[in-house]
C-alpha cells in the first residue's frame, strides 16, 4: 500500500473505507470540470470504477496509481492525484499522470505540494522513466501546477479537443527521470 506525506498532505492509496468520499468527488461538476470524460454520473457506474481501482492495487501487473489526498491535520479529502501506467520498457514505465481537487483548495499549493512527492515516489521508487500529463490551455492553474514541478511544455495542439461546446486548445507536458533527477 502506497502512503506518502508531505507539510500539509498524506497521499494514500484507497480503502473500501473510501468509496462515499471517491464518488463525491468523481460527481462534483466543478472539480471535474476539465476531466468530463473520467466524471462519474451514477452510484452504479462509481461503484464499478471503484471497485476496478482496489482490485488493480492488489494486481501485481498495477496499472492505476491514483493516490486520496487528503489534508493531513483534518483529513479532509483535497482530491485525488497519481498516474496510470501506458507502457513498460527496458528503461521502465511510461505514465500518464492526472490529479483534480476540490474548487475550494485551488490556489493553495495543495496540487503543487502533491505532485513534488508523486514525482518523487515515480522516479525514485516506482520505476518510472517517463511522465507525460496536459491540459487544456485555458486551465492556467493546472499548467501552472505543472511548471512549478519542473515538466517541460512538448506541444501545443490548436483547437484539439471538444469540450463544453466548442474546440478548445490542448497543452502537453513531460518530465524524463534524468530530468527529475537533475531538478
Amino acid at each position: 500500500m502506497i502512503f506518502l506525506e508531505t507539510d500539509r498532505l498524506i497521499l494514500r492509496d484507497y480503502t473500501e473505507h473510501d468509496f462515499e468520499g471517491y464518488c463525491k468527488l468523481k460527481m462534483d461538476a466543478k472539480t471535474m470540470y476539465y476531466l468530463q470524460d473520467i466524471q462519474l454520473h451514477s452510484l452504479e457506474e462509481a461503484r464499478s470504477d471503484f471497485n476496478h481501482v482496489l482490485n488493480d492495487i492488489k494486481s501485481p501487473e498495477r496499472k492505476f496509481y491514483f493516490l486520496h489526498m487528503e489534508l493531513k491535520d483534518t483529513h479532509e479529502q483535497v482530491g485525488s492525484i497519481g498516474y496510470t501506467v501506458v507502457a513498460n520498457t527496458p528503461l521502465g514505465k511510461l505514465v500518464h499522470l492526472g490529479y483534480f481537487t476540490y474548487s475550494k483548495f485551488w490556489g493553495n499549493g495543495y496540487t503543487s505540494e502533491a505532485m513534488k512527492k508523486v514525482l518523487e515516489y515515480a522516479f525514485a521508487e516506482n520505476d518510472v522513466y517517463r511522465i507525460t500529463t496536459g491540459c487544456l490551455a485555458e486551465n492556467k492553474g493546472s499548467e501552472r501546477v505543472m511548471q512549478k514541478n519542473g515538466l517541460i511544455k512538448e506541444a501545443e495542439h490548436i483547437d484539439y479537443e471538444w469540450h463544453d461546446g466548442r474546440m478548445k486548445t490542448r497543452l502537453e507536458y513531460r518530465l524524463l527521470k534524468t530530468e527529475w533527477e537533475l531538478h
